[in-house]
Order: C-alpha cells, then sequence, then structure tokens
C-alpha cells in the first residue's frame, strides 16, 4: 500500500482540544440556507394578489367606480341648486309683478293703458231681444209693440227699444229674427202676412226686410176648430246707423197671449 506523503490529512483524534500544530483548522462545511416551503409560497402569493387578496387591477377598478359614483351625486347636487336658484327667481318675479299691480308706472301714468280699456268696453256686442206684448185694442197698425225689460228681454251695447223699433246704433252687418204665434178658428180661405222693415232717416216710405205668407190647412174634419201656426224670419242685413227696425203682422188680434212665443231681436255681427 503507498500513499502520497506530501498530502497532509487532520489528526483523526483530539486529545485535551489540542490540534496537531503542522495541520491547520479546517473550517466547518458551507450549509446551504434553508427555505421553508409554505412560507415561499405565501409570499409569492401575497405578491400576486396584493393588499387583502385583491389583484392590482382590481383595486383600479374599485377606485374608479367609486369615482363615478362620487361624480354623479355631485352632479345631481349641482342640478338641484340650480333648480332651487331658478325657483328663487321666479318667486322674486311674481312678488314683483303683484306688487306692480299697485304701482302708477310712466306708461300708466301718460294713459298709455287708455286703448286697452276701451277695446274691452267696445268687446259688448250690439244686440236686443224683446218679447210679446199683446195690445188687443191700442196696438198700431203699422207695427207692433213689444216688452223690452221684462223675462228674458234685454237691450245692450248702444241698442235702444222705442215705440216698438229697435234703434241700431252701428252701422254694419247684423242679425235680425222675429218669430210670431197665432191661435184663431181654421178658415180655408184665410191668410196670414208676418213682415220685417225698417224706417231710415231721409226716406219716406218704410224698406221691406224680410216677408213671410202662410195660409190655413184646413179640411172639412178640422174647418173651425183652434187653429195653431207660427212664422219665423231671419236673416243677416246690412243696417245703418240709427236705423228703425220694426215688426208687424196682418191680424193682430190672432196673436197668442204666449210672450215667449213672440219675439223680435237682432245682435251685430
Amino acid at each position: 500500500m503507498s500513499y502520497d506523503q506530501r498530502q497532509r490529512y487532520p489528526g483523526v483524534f483530539h486529545v485535551d482540544g489540542h490540534q496537531d500544530p503542522e495541520c491547520p483548522p479546517v473550517p466547518p462545511p458551507r450549509m446551504a440556507p434553508y427555505w421553508s416551503s409554505p412560507a415561499a409560497h405565501e409570499s409569492h402569493r401575497r405578491k400576486r394578489n396584493g393588499c387583502l387578496g385583491i389583484s392590482h387591477s382590481g383595486v383600479t377598478v374599485l377606485l374608479l367606480l367609486f369615482l363615478l359614483v362620487f361624480t354623479t351625486l355631485g352632479f345631481g347636487a349641482y342640478q338641484i341648486h340650480n333648480l332651487q336658484v331658478d325657483l328663487r327667481v321666479i318667486h322674486k318675479t311674481d312678488r314683483m309683478h303683484s306688487s306692480d299691480t299697485n304701482i302708477l308706472t310712466p306708461e300708466k301714468q301718460v294713459g298709455l293703458e287708455k286703448p286697452v280699456l276701451e277695446k274691452v268696453k267696445e268687446e259688448v256686442r250690439p244686440a236686443a231681444h224683446v218679447i210679446g206684448r199683446i195690445h188687443s185694442t191700442s196696438s198700431p197698425k203699422t207695427h207692433l209693440l213689444w216688452e223690452p225689460k221684462t223675462g228674458r228681454a234685454f237691450t245692450e251695447g248702444g241698442v235702444v227699444y222705442q215705440d216698438g223699433a229697435l234703434l241700431v246704433n252701428h252701422t254694419g252687418l247684423h242679425h235680425v229674427y222675429s218669430r210670431v204665434e197665432l191661435m184663431r178658428p181654421c178658415s180655408p180661405t184665410h191668410h196670414f202676412v208676418h213682415s220685417v222693415f225698417v224706417r231710415r232717416a231721409g226716406r219716406a216710405d218704410p224698406l221691406m226686410l224680410m216677408v213671410g205668407n202662410r195660409k190655413d190647412a184646413c179640411n172639412d174634419k178640422t174647418k173651425d176648430s183652434v187653429w195653431t201656426s207660427d212664422s219665423y224670419l231671419a236673416a243677416a242685413l246690412h243696417l245703418q246707423k240709427q236705423d228703425r227696425v220694426f215688426v208687424n203682422v196682418s191680424h193682430p188680434r190672432d196673436l197668442s197671449h204666449n210672450h215667449y212665443a213672440n219675439f223680435f231681436g237682432l245682435y251685430k255681427i
């Protein structure tokens, strides 16, 4: 057995903690660092998932959602504020208008509001409606007399009732109407005339406006019985200021005594 005597080996035995002076001390062997497998996996998972187990992309999305919510709430609050401002302005304007109604403005003081008041007055349309007034003995033969104030009768807008006539106060187009009702014994040879005419200044004779002719329709069975008939006339006519419109019938004694069945009127169109 041969060996290389130049290679030195440490002593095998140590006595009293002393080493061979000829042999240098041998350093202890280096140990590889020891890492715990569970700890390494946990650190790696934390780095991957971020804070509280949420990834960085998830945190970004959550922050964007919060930002969107707060932006929406802020815009809604801004809109509510604008509405409140508008309501305050409207209430202030209403109070100013209500206070201005009791204050004479320069326009009212110089009379600029007067044409508006005159226009309101002109809106009252000239009109009249008179009802029957029967005079069996004193009625004139030329025209009928009427009741201008009782019941539904009226005159307004400048139209005046005068001695059986309606006096027109405006030149223009007027609607004129008249109805009469008859009650008398039936006679085949009897006829009835209902007319509306006008008397105009500068004209001697009356001007006929409307005429209606009726004839009794009797037979042997209805002869001598009480016969009831009526006549209605109406038209749009051009009348002049100061015209006097009348109504007449051929047999005034045959008129019924029903006041509301006999009437006469006109109004400006």
